[in-house]
């Protein structure tokens, strides 16, 4: 939590702007009192209108000094808030950009969701209330009980009494209630997780008609949740009460006591000490007032405390990952003049939730102007590859190099750079297709956005549109046909002029035609390096090496021809593929 709060000194002009103004509308409000027992005590007892009159208009500007500096202390602690939120957001998100495929794996994605945005909330508001009342409070408290300590050092003793009992109550609460807000959190974790899961399957829900399944699993998760929620709001509606309770009995005593001592005085003592224990005594009760206020004030901040508190520490075990896959300090220069060609040296890797590795002892070669091709069944680690080679993940054992440099020696952004990469998953973001094709290159001219679009067969399709290649992109790309995205998803990697293309398993939701005419034009266009992953044999038939994966080893490399005579594998993937087609 201290960690987060240091970030305040980025914007240090605010959060000091607010803490003075907090500071100085408390002090006004401790002089009230104080000139109301004057009143009573001099102008009453003394019949001095002018006095009173006097005293008065002093008042007067004071209230009107407090809520003036009350409002600047509204303003400066909403601006300081909404900045912190603003700058926590941006280095959370800056910080999960940093992190490699394994680190998101490791948290979640929901779980980052949930971190980057109710937990980034949560402890905004901490800051807004904390610069409101965290340093009110203590002012308004310490400041009544000294106050009323001068007026009457007796009854002040009564607070003494009571603040020890009130302390027992709230470290007993918030033993229970931290717990109870770690919990939460991990629950709203998983009602996102589990959204996020839904919305994705609702297709296949509807489809199998599991409406009704899926309601009660989501309702066992929100249930769950409210609950927790409950749990917390009836400990919150004992706390509070309580407190309050507490204060308002001892106030009841402290005046029935002060009554008493009243009536003690004797009719020779007459109307002096008599207005002057009156003026002291209201002034008093003013003071036990703000005290009970400020007490107010500490519980309401004992429901705030401690949710911020775990909030901060799901923040800060964010900002506080190191990334496993990072920059050496001293990078190798990738030159210009290189090929592309990529290496695997004796590679062997294996995901952390998984015992074995995904490939072992994986040694083979991809060349200029020749095109690589990885096949084999579900699972055989044809996709671990390409996550190596542009370095989602780094090896356990072995090197991938990029033009004879292990890629753990070069520079993230340097590697990038020279990939052109089209994932399994088309992935499209809102805009125009024009926006979208340049996010592979924004310097790219219109005529080279027009030839990538025409490599990847996408021309077809982009012509027919009203706005033709302004045409608007939907979030995901939902308005368009899932081979329509992948052919765009491929013009927006051949858009760029790199030196390596990586095609990850991209040719399965184009039909045989086009398929044939997007490989074809490939190979007649591209002069660069092209590793092609797919399921399909067709896609690959004419590749210039094929290299034939299962279980996460190579068992198989060479052309088509030469593969059918010595792996068996191989051909029996071909014969699954095209001789049961045939024969069908």
């Amino acid at each position: 939590m201290i960690q987060l709060l240091k970030y305040l000194k980025k914007i240090k002009g605010p959060a000091a702007a607010a803490m003075v103004f907090a500071v100085l509308s408390q002090l006004g409000s401790l002089v009230l009192p104080l000139l109301m027992s004057m009143i009573v005590n001099n102008g009453i007892k003394n019949e001095d209108t002018e006095y009173i009159k006097k005293i008065g208009i002093i008042m007067m500007c004071v209230s009107a000094f407090a809520v003036i500096i009350a409002a600047f202390n509204s303003y400066f602690s909403s601006k300081t808030s909404a900045l912190y939120g603003k700058m926590l957001r941006r280095e959370l998100f800056l910080k999960v950009e940093s992190l490699s495929q394994r680190d998101i794996d490791i948290i979640g994605t929901p779980s980052l969701i949930t971190r980057c945005t109710n937990d980034v909330r949560v402890f905004q508001d901490f800051i807004l209330q904390g610069l409101r009342m965290i340093i009110s409070a203590p002012i308004m408290l310490v400041g009544g009980i000294v106050m009323a300590f001068i007026m009457n050092p007796t009854l002040s003793m009564i607070i003494f009494a009571v603040m020890p009992i009130i302390g027992i109550i709230v470290a007993v609460v918030l033993k229970i209630v931290m717990p109870i807000f770690r919990k939460r959190q991990k629950l709203v974790d998983s009602i996102n997780r589990f959204i996020r899961e839904k919305l994705a399957g609702i297709r296949v829900i509807r489809a199998f008609n599991r409406s009704e399944f899926e309601d009660a699993r989501f309702d066992k998760e929100n249930e769950a949740l409210s609950a927790l929620t409950l749990k917390f709001q009836r400990l919150m509606s004992v706390l509070i009460p309580t407190c309050i309770v507490l204060i308002i009995t001892a106030l009841d005593i402290l005046i029935i006591c002060a009554a008493k001592s009243i009536d003690k005085l004797d009719h020779i003592t007459q109307a002096t000490e008599l207005t002057n224990s009156i003026g002291n005594l209201q002034a008093f009760v003013v003071y036990m007032i703000m005290i009970v206020f400020s007490f107010t004030m500490a519980a309401a901040m004992f429901v705030i405390v401690p949710r911020a508190r775990i909030s901060a520490k799901r923040i800060v075990e964010v900002l506080s990952l190191e990334p496993s896959v990072k920059d050496k300090e001293n990078v190798r220069e990738v030159e210009e003049d290189k090929k592309g060609t990529v290496e695997f040296r004796n590679v062997t890797f294996g995901y952390e939730s998984v015992n074995n590795p995904a490939v072992r002892n994986i040694s083979f070669t991809a060349e200029k102007n020749k095109v690589t091709a990885i096949i084999g069944g579900t699972g055989s680690g044809k996709s671990t590859i390409i996550n190596l080679i542009t370095r989602f993940y780094d090896v356990n054992e072995g090197q991938v190099l990029f033009d004879g440099v292990d890629v753990r020696d070069l520079r993230q952004a340097d590697l990038h750079k020279r990939i052109g990469y089209v994932s399994q998953k088309a992935c499209l973001f809102s805009g125009s297709i024009k926006e979208n094709l340049l996010y592979g290159d924004e310097n790219a001219s219109d005529e080279r956005l027009r030839k990538a679009v025409e490599i990847s067969q996408s021309a077809e399709f982009i012509d027919k549109m009203p706005d033709g290649i302004d045409s608007f992109v939907s979030q995901s790309g939902t308005n368009l046909s899932g081979g329509q995205k992948q052919r765009l998803s491929i013009a927006r990697a051949l858009t760029r002029d790199a030196e390596l293309y990586i095609f990850d398993d991209t040719f399965s939701a184009l039909d045989f035609k086009t398929d044939a005419a997007l490989r074809r034009a490939i190979k007649d266009n591209i002069n660069a390096t092209v590793i092609i992953v797919a399921q399909r044999v067709g896609t690959i038939i004419d590749a210039d090496k094929i290299i034939v994966m299962d279980k996460g080893e190579i068992v198989g490399t060479g052309k088509h021809c030469e593969l059918m005579e010595n792996c068996d594998v191989y051909k029996e993937i071909y014969s699954s593929q095209i001789q049961e087609e045939v024969g069908a």
